[in-house]
């Protein structure tokens, strides 16, 4: 669990905002970031994002969810949302466990993401057990 990333640190209750600011979460962090991750699927490879995640309870839509578009692909279990305005990703209704959100770390306020301690490590989404 990470509870700073560079001079941040990460409230209990912490906002994630899109790049407009159309789009706010508020996640329940009380553990801080944990488990920070990347992924090799078609989708996450070509975002870049990094991601943790936390119980579908642990995320509130503040503000922008008539902003949000969906984009589902493949299997079409997991979710991905975006803002309609910037294109940002700012979180997914997970495949491998759909009782939890990832969230993109880049969105939470005040964390750029490369102050994260590394080396940060990559899921295999190429080869996920729902695919075979």
């Amino acid at each position: 669990m990470i509870k700073r990333i560079g001079s941040t640190d990460i409230q209990p209750r912490h906002r994630a905002v899109c790049h407009c600011g159309a789009v706010v979460l508020e996640l329940e962090l009380p553990d801080g970031v944990v488990d920070p991750r990347r992924c090799n699927c078609s989708m996450c490879r070509r975002r870049g994002a990094i991601v943790a995640s936390v119980p579908l309870a642990g995320l509130r839509i503040v503000s922008g969810e008539e902003t949000l578009r969906r984009y589902q692909f493949n299997t079409m279990t997991a979710r991905h949302y975006f803002c309609g305005n910037c294109g940002i990703y700012t979180h997914h209704q997970r495949r491998s466990n759909p009782d939890q959100y990832g969230y993109n770390i880049a969105c939470l306020e005040g964390v750029d993401p490369f102050d994260l301690p590394g080396p940060i490590p990559v899921g295999d989404g190429v080869n996920h057990p729902a695919d075979r």
